[in-house]
Order: structure tokens, then C-alpha cells, then sequence
């Protein structure tokens, strides 16, 4: 019984830090909240949870205001994500509605985040370490032009426009080109992005003689495709909610800007979390403060989670202080995610 008030006290003293921004006392527990014991209670039960490293306090003769630990109670015991209200998946819907490529959907998606959540968003393009490739198109576009698309199965999208040097007569080079597209799907459609490139080879050493300068060609703007397509990238949006939030940085605000201006400890923290979650989709991973330390990123919180089709493809989230509300928050990444998911899916 003692150790489910105490939870509820601990609760009661995150909502209201998180609310009012100041230091929690006992007298504000007690006007604010149903615990239903008296105010020496809980001044007993705050002392025990103080001793227990669940709250601190700040200043002599102040409240008190959680710890790290005391978050990471609250996250795991006694946070529920809210709900999304029917206006709030509306505006969800009609903000993503519309997408149509892959660039696009990150890039509604990490802003979207950001003014959901008034945090930092960030938003991982899909891990392409597992895609495949779902189609090659080569077309002729006049003279010794020719555009060559690559498409992902998880809807990455990259175009090349050939000057096609090797073409000698150019009338015919529409037939080539349509020959080649044959081939060259026949050779890597369905086949990771690697082994795709390996095939390359294959490939043009295949082709009739008539055609293989033409396919060398091809080949060598296919390879750099696959190749930009491997690269991991992640998209940020929001840092100006960082700078409103500052004050609520347990650390200076330009160590936090530095740390996400070097994408690559994102990519590094987003390739942890999906370590730690291989095959997570709707669930969620929040890490706390001192959780984030070896990346530099021990004054803030982040809430991350898997997206994709059948499969997690990436993980998208957010970053601000540990002073967030954090069921508000979990519930916004959660329900965006599910959206762009089901937006990849089709």
C-alpha cells in the first residue's frame, strides 16, 4: 500500500513540475491532487523517495523535482500514452495526406513531429541495409539522353539523366535502351541493394556486343544509385523548440545543438535503439538523461520508435528536455508513426 502511494506521489510530482515548471511542494500536493492521506504523509513519503534518489531537492526550503530515475519510474510504472483525439489524428491525416515520394513523407513527417510535440524532431530515411530493389526504368529523352530511376521497395527513389556518349546511332538508341531495361531488371529486381551492385558486373559482361558500351554506361550510373542509396541519412526539424526550452536543459543548450548538428551521433543513437528493438513497429523506446551520456546527450530525453511495413524500416522521435510531458509525447510519435507506416505500406 505505502509503495503505491509513493508511486502515486512521485506521479503527482512529475505532472506538476512538468506543468507549472517549478519546484513541487507537499502543500501543493495536497490542494492539487486526491491522495486521500494527510499532508504529513506525504511529506514522509517525499522523504523516502528523496532518500530512494527519486526526487531531489534544488534549493534549501524548495520542492522538490524529479530525478532521472524518478522519469524513468514514471515512464516504465505509471505513464499511460493518451489516446490521440479524433481532431488530433485528423490533423495527423491531413498533414501527411499527399505525400508523394519518399523525400516528401520525411520531410511532412519530421516537421509534423515538431509541432506536435514542440520538440526536437528527428527522423531516420529507411535503413536500406535490408531493401531491396522493386524496379529499374530507363527511358530515352531525345538525343543522347536517357533517364535512368531507381525504386526501392521501401519508396527511396533516385534518377539519374544519362549522356549516353557511347550511343552511335541515335535513332535506334530508344531500342537499346528499352533491351537493356529488360536485362538490367531481370538482373537485380528483387535483390538487395548490394547484391544488386555486385550483379552489375555480370550484367554488362551478358549484353551482346552491339549493346555493351551502352551498358557499361548504365551500369556504372546504376552503381552510383545503389551507392548513394546505402547512405544512411536522418532528418532534423525543431531545434528552435530546443532554444525555447533551454532553461529546461540540465546542460548548455549549445552542447545539445552541437550534438545534433553531427548527424552522425543520431545515426549512432537510432542504430542503438533499433539493436536494442530489432523488430519493434508501434511500441516505444524512451531514454532518459543520464541514459544518453556516452553520446553527449545526458541533459535531455528521447522518445523514438520503429516505423515500416511488415518490417521496421527506421525509427523516427524526439528530443528535448527531460522535463517533457512525456504521455502527450509518447503518444504523438507512436500515433505518427503508425500514419507513415501505413503510408509506406501503400
Amino acid at each position: 500500500m505505502s509503495d503505491d502511494r509513493r508511486l502515486a506521489v512521485l506521479r503527482a510530482i512529475v505532472e506538476d513540475y512538468v506543468s507549472t515548471h517549478e519546484p513541487v511542494g507537499s502543500k501543493a500536493l495536497v490542494e492539487r491532487h486526491q491522495l486521500g492521506v494527510s499532508p504529513a504523509t506525504i511529506r514522509n513519503d517525499m522523504a523516502v523517495l528523496e532518500d530512494e534518489g527519486y526526487i531531489t531537492q534544488p534549493h534549501t526550503s524548495a520542492g522538490r523535482i524529479p530525478t532521472d530515475k524518478g522519469y524513468r519510474l514514471f515512464v516504465d510504472r505509471l505513464a499511460n500514452v493518451k489516446p490521440m483525439t479524433p481532431a488530433e489524428k485528423r490533423a495527423i491525416e491531413t498533414f501527411l495526406h499527399g505525400a508523394d515520394d519518399l523525400d516528401d513523407v520525411v520531410d511532412r513527417t519530421v516537421r509534423l513531429l515538431a509541432q506536435l510535440t514542440r520538440q526536437a524532431a528527428v527522423v531516420q530515411y529507411p535503413s536500406l541495409s535490408r531493401a531491396s530493389v522493386r524496379h529499374v526504368e530507363l527511358v530515352g529523352v531525345g538525343g543522347r539522353s536517357a533517364l535512368l530511376v531507381l525504386i526501392t521497395d521501401s519508396g527511396r527513389v533516385e534518377q539519374r539523366v544519362l549522356d549516353v556518349r557511347s550511343a552511335v546511332d541515335v535513332e535506334t538508341l530508344g531500342v537499346s535502351l528499352a533491351a537493356l531495361r529488360t536485362r538490367v531488371n531481370a538482373s537485380v529486381a528483387g535483390k538487395r541493394l548490394r547484391e544488386a551492385r555486385e550483379a552489375l558486373t555480370d550484367l554488362v559482361q551478358q549484353t551482346p556486343q552491339a549493346d555493351i558500351a551502352i551498358a557499361a554506361e548504365v551500369a556504372a550510373s546504376l552503381g552510383d544509385c545503389l551507392t548513394a542509396s546505402l547512405e544512411e541519412r536522418v532528418v532534423i526539424a525543431g531545434t528552435s523548440n530546443l532554444v525555447k526550452s533551454g532553461a529546461d536543459l540540465s546542460m548548455p543548450l549549445g552542447s545539445v545543438l552541437e550534438a545534433l548538428e553531427e548527424h552522425v551521433v543520431l545515426l549512432r543513437l537510432v542504430q542503438e535503439l533499433a539493436e536494442e528493438h530489432p523488430s519493434e513497429r508501434g511500441g516505444l523506446s524512451v531514454r532518459i538523461g543520464a541514459e544518453n551520456l556516452h553520446l553527449g546527450l545526458d541533459g535531455t530525453s528521447v522518445v523514438t520508435t520503429g516505423y515500416g511495413g511488415e518490417a521496421v524500416l527506421a525509427r523516427l522521435g524526439v528530443l528535448g528536455p527531460t522535463r517533457m510531458d512525456y504521455p502527450t509525447t509518447m503518444a504523438a510519435v507512436r500515433a505518427v508513426s503508425r500514419y507513415v507506416s501505413r503510408i509506406l505500406a501503400s
